[in-house]
């Protein structure tokens, strides 16, 4: 039991908070790269991915990766949090949200590559101890693909101005 619930059922808001935060937070990247405003998404995605972290320090687990992961995460995201909300992206504040922002999304998505290489069937057989060439290559794409969405989002995610309007 965890908080009065079955670990099943933990799990599964964990993991739905988890799928929401990165659902929303690859939302708010697409808004970013269109040069387009923030909006109620960049919300869902700060609330999910906060509890996503939040959630995962319940588990009844050893001090692990996992919960480095959690730590850092949550320093992230209240760096975030101070950048959109404190300083409400003025200046040097708006490359600081969307660095931090991307690698609060990164890490959320990095732990979603590693749990479905853990949990399901096919993808285990592929790479049972997670060192194996489809692991890598899937984990080196996602970084790729992170590394050209925060250029992309620096380049055109608009001032405080229009951002926030």
């Amino acid at each position: 039991m965890i908080l009065g619930l079955s670990t099943g059922s933990f799990t599964l808001i964990h993991v739905i908070l988890s799928l929401i935060g990165i659902l929303a937070g690859l939302t708010v990247f697409a808004q970013m790269v269109a040069g387009r405003r923030l909006d109620g998404w960049n919300v869902v995605f700060l609330i999910t991915t906060i509890l996503t972290s939040v959630t995962g320090f319940f588990f009844h687990s050893p001090f692990g990766p996992a919960r480095v992961i959690g730590i850092i995460s949550l320093v992230i995201l209240a760096i975030a949090l101070v950048a959109l909300f404190g300083r409400r992206l003025a200046g040097a504040w708006r490359a600081v949200y969307v660095i931090t922002a991307l690698l609060a999304l990164y890490l959320n998505v990095f732990v979603c590559v590693i749990q479905a290489f853990q949990k399901v069937s096919f993808l285990q057989a592929l790479a049972p101890t997670q060192s194996e060439p489809p692991f890598l290559v899937v984990q080196g794409v996602v970084v790729l693909a992170f590394l050209i969405l925060g250029l992309l989002a620096l380049r055109r995610f608009p001032s405080l101005s229009r951002a926030l309007a």
